[in-house]
């Protein structure tokens, strides 16, 4: 899976490349193909969690075939420790009614599984019809809370992955590829 190195200066701090720009776009389609056959016919509320989904939902969205109202959360399950609360701090809540309604949450990637979990619960609990979730990458090896993904671009292994959306202390979002990120640039 992790086959290219990067050379240019403008990008030291990545060890290498795990997908490129067109990979991406890869499996992307393959997500919305999935997601279009599943809710063909009906309208979905996409929730894009902020900040990193922001890259994978624009290009998602264009490939849906349904009507897609949009909103936007922020949301943490960790406040400000290293561990989960057990309790899902919302940010930034969406401003839509989904009462009765199908929703699919956006996400870049599934980590420990907490937040998520705890977000899929909560939006359940306001009367959606139907709560799915899309993710880009998941990373199975830190999962500590099971939730169910009902779209995964492609699972990695358990190393920090930036680009796409994806950050280490707000850098590398812009990045058209997600990398490996190099451990001097985050220790």
């Amino acid at each position: 899976m992790i086959t290219k190195t990067v050379s240019d200066s403008m990008h030291k701090d990545i060890e290498a490349i795990m997908f490129t720009k067109q990979e991406i776009s890869q499996l992307t389609n393959e997500i919305a193909a999935r997601i279009n056959k599943d809710f063909e016919g009906e309208e979905i509320i996409a929730v894009i969690i902020l900040k990193g989904s922001i890259m994978f939902a624009a290009d998602l969205i264009r490939c849906l075939t349904m009507n897609v109202k949009l909103d936007f959360m922020q949301a943490s399950s960790y406040g400000s420790g290293t561990a989960s609360s057990g309790v899902i701090n919302i940010k930034k809540d969406m401003d839509s009614d989904i009462k009765g309604k199908n929703v699919l949450i956006i996400e870049d990637i599934i980590d420990s599984g907490r937040t998520l979990s705890l977000l899929k619960q909560e939006l359940q609990s306001r009367g959606a019809k139907t709560v799915s979730i899309a993710a880009l990458l998941s990373k199975p090896e830190r999962r500590v809370v099971e939730v169910e993904v009902e779209y995964i671009g492609a699972e990695i292994p358990d190393k920090f992955v930036v680009g796409y959306g994806l950050d280490f202390d707000e850098k590398y979002r812009q990045l058209d590829y997600v990398g490996i990120l190099k451990p001097e640039a985050y220790m």
